[in-house]
């Protein structure tokens, strides 16, 4: 497929002036075709291949420069990459592989593909990987014959560039513009990306960074992946949540006693509050729980029958979908974290159960003699996406690990509690948060809520894993589930932030509440967030 683009343009690169962050842009450069494909790094030279002017061209990656070009062998040019002394290449029309002599373009090898939508190749080093997009396989292939000896599941539906960094491949879907960290020996997603242009097309790998070729902006884009900061933030949102806890006495007896604690939200890597907090009505007090969690503690006394009450509160705030990006082996070790931090994060409670024979054996056939946190961690988690199916109602909702992992199904709140019991039973500190959730528009209402566990990795800190998130079946992709690790999406306001079983809000979330009577009574109780967007209202208007 051609573009309707013609012309070159003047060659051009951009080196930013200054970075820090995984994701960075670190460089610029124009290509020198319109329709950019395959990329290749060979350890001093890039080279490209455009689907228009089928040449292959060979680019200085400091000044942006072309060095020199030779044509394709065939007229649909795709991916590129570097054995360590020859180029290969994979034609999608023709359907072939080819080594080409880096000097005079010339094919010195060619191979059927035994791909029928071959779009981009790399060499790990001993065999060719190849990306057919339209199967969402990722083949790997003998360099003798071109036969197929390993094949995995794409993360997306439409990947559209390969590189090996030396120990896992890196894999480019257009479809979803993100680029997955991938593991060759089982095809498990590591971690994601978003692309920086809106169609992300070859990949290479050199020098301890990302090269990626952009199709739609005619851009080579040289990305950082290995800074300590791995957070960003994308898709911000201005708005408004109250949350209201209704208390109802429908008597005929007294409620002779009612104290009910509501968490307050605070600033954290999602959220960012534009004003305090505002109570209705005033708290008696706010308290601090165990784990340092601020509480809004309301009492009550003496509710008559057929009276309510409804404290809450009420804060605007910047919303943010956050994401940490995680190389497993940047990890540090068990050893490295902080005492006090494995001393609290790894206790016991009662949902659970860490001396439980069933725990401590599932566990340990879990996580082998893994001793990595990302990749204990990471165990567990697909562990129980494989062996959990979400099922809230008419069975479950707040029942113990042991309890959960036996009958296979499970609520958030069950996979959270199934993540910390195995977690801490293999020494890794774990905690869950909790939040309110937008339900589809800006203004929504909540009442089912929503929970997920952060784990703390060295030297990162606390970085979330939902489990939850990440399982959607057995047709959940592995890009899919790779979401559920690392990333929080811009629909939450956390308000708890807790290791479970403290005196207000027990293994609960959101809040929490205790009530004695005289008499019958007959109780009601609701509990709801109330979302609305800040700024102007919004009309569809046709354009003039």
């Amino acid at each position: 497929m051609k573009k309707c683009i013609l012309g070159f343009g003047l060659i051009f690169f951009l080196s930013v002036l200054s970075w820090g962050r995984v994701g960075d842009i670190l460089k610029v450069i124009k290509t020198p075709g319109p329709c950019p494909t395959g990329l290749a790094f060979d350890g001093k030279f890039l080279w490209l291949a455009d689907n228009f002017t089928d040449k292959i061209y060979k680019i200085d990656p400091e000044k942006g420069t072309v060095i020199s070009s030779f044509d394709s062998p065939g007229h649909h040019p795709e991916g590129l990459t570097w054995d360590g002394k020859y180029l290969w290449h994979i034609d999608s029309g023709e359907k072939l592989m080819y080594k080409l002599d880096p000097e005079t373009g010339r094919a010195l090898t060619i191979l059927e593909s035994n791909s029928p939508n071959p779009r981009d190749l790399t060499w790990d080093g001993e065999y060719l990987w190849i990306a057919d997009f339209r199967s969402d396989t990722l083949l790997k292939v003998s360099t003798v014959d071109g036969m197929m000896v390993q094949t995995l599941t794409a993360p997306a539906g439409e990947t559209t560039g390969l590189a090996f960094d030396g120990k896992y491949l890196w894999v480019a879907d257009r479809g979803e513009d993100r680029v997955y960290l991938v593991n060759p020996a089982d095809g498990w997603c590591l971690s994601s990306l978003r692309s920086f242009g809106p169609f992300p097309a070859g990949l290479a790998w050199g020098n301890g960074t990302l090269w990626n070729v952009d199709y739609e902006n005619d851009e080579i884009y040289q990305i950082e992946v290995f800074s300590p900061d791995i957070m960003s933030r994308w898709d911000e949102k201005k708005l408004r949540l109250e949350f209201v806890k209704e208390f109802r006495n429908y008597g005929p007896g007294v409620v002779k006693t009612l104290d009910i604690y509501l968490p307050i939200p605070e600033n954290r890597d999602n959220q960012t509050l534009l004003a305090a907090v505002q109570f209705d009505p005033k708290p008696k007090e706010v308290i601090e729980d165990s784990w340092g969690q601020k509480i809004a503690h309301f009492e009550y006394k003496d509710l008559k029958g057929y009276s309510m009450v409804r404290p809450g509160w009420k804060v605007d705030a910047t919303i943010s979908a956050v994401e940490y990006f995680i190389y497993p082996d940047k990890v540090g070790t068990l050893d490295d974290i902080p005492a006090d931090i494995k001393k609290k994060f790894t206790q016991d409670g009662d949902k659970y159960c860490l001396s439980d024979p069933f725990i401590q054996e599932l566990a340990q056939k879990i996580a082998g003699k893994e001793k990595n946190p990302y990749w204990i961690v990471r165990r567990v988690f697909e562990y129980l996406a494989e062996h959990l199916e979400y099922n809230l109602k008419p069975v479950g909702g707040w029942n113990p690990a042991p309890t959960v992992l036996r009958r296979g199904t499970s609520s958030c709140s069950e996979y959270s509690y199934s993540m910390i019991a195995l977690c801490r039973s293999l020494g890794v500190p774990i905690r869950y948060v909790g939040a309110v959730s937008l339900r589809g528009d800006d203004a929504s209402f909540d009442d089912v809520f929503h929970r997920w566990t952060e784990v703390y990795l060295p030297p990162y800190g606390w970085i979330p894993f939902d489990v939850n998130k990440g399982d959607r079946g057995p047709e959940t992709r592995p890009g899919e589930k790779v979401l559920g690790v690392g990333n929080v999406a811009a629909r939450y306001i956390i308000t708890t932030e807790n290791g479970g079983g403290d005196k207000y809000l027990w293994f609960g979330y959101n809040y929490g509440f205790n009530w004695t009577s005289e008499g019958k009574c007959r109780i009601h109780e609701e509990n709801y967030g109330l979302w609305s967007p800040l700024g102007g209202k919004k009309y569809h208007k046709p354009h003039n």
